[in-house]
């Protein structure tokens, strides 16, 4: 016997809720088979009691927007393990802590877990993934990243050699002085500022 359609609906609701509030380590775990008195355990993790509380609220209110209310709460006014049981579907929010310590999963690891992906995470992107540079863009993809040099990079002499002359360019019949003093508004040798050289 598995969850019944119903419960894995509220299930997933209770889940992406939870997600939405940037609970950690969200999972469904059915225990129909284990459990007569439900079918699913959404288990969800947070860093702090605030959040904890924040993932309760929200799980609350998007069920109660489905017509889904509570038959009991435990656990709310320490709010380091919250437990939200909707007959069905029973919410287990915990402190990363208490997450870590009682391990829910490990000790229900012989009962069938629900596939939940949260929405928010793009459907290409695989856990630990983290962000792509420009060095990681696909050559073969329809959008492939372009590779421009940084315009704020120092050029040398031999790079300047090798660029195209621009015609017009009022600087292309000024020689290149290796000298200390050349520079932008210093005079040619033997000359004033206001002469070319030419």
């Amino acid at each position: 016997m598995t969850a019944s359609a119903e419960a894995r609906e509220t299930a997933l609701l209770a889940a992406q809720a939870a997600a939405d509030k940037l609970a950690t380590d969200v999972s469904i775990v059915d225990v129909s088979d284990r459990l007569a008195i439900t079918d699913a355990f959404v288990l969800a993790a947070a860093p702090n009691e605030r959040q904890v509380q924040a993932i309760v609220d929200e799980v609350e209110e998007r069920l109660r927007q489905h017509g889904v209310k509570p038959v009991r709460r435990e656990g709310v006014a320490e709010a380091r393990w919250v437990l939200l049981d909707f007959v069905d579907v029973v919410v287990h929010v915990q402190h990363a802590e208490e997450r870590a310590y009682y391990a829910l999963e490990r000790l229900w690891k012989d009962c069938p877990t629900i596939p939940f992906v949260d929405r928010a995470v793009p459907a290409a992107a695989s856990p630990g993934s983290g962000t792509l540079s420009a060095d990681d863009a696909d050559p073969g993809s329809s959008d492939p990243v372009s590779l421009v040099p940084d315009p704020t990079e120092d050029l040398t002499e031999d790079d300047l050699a090798d660029e195209d002359v621009v015609d017009g360019d009022p600087l292309q019949d000024v020689p290149l002085d290796d000298g200390a003093d050349s520079g932008p508004g210093s005079a040619p040798e033997g000359g004033d500022a206001g002469t070319t050289g030419r």
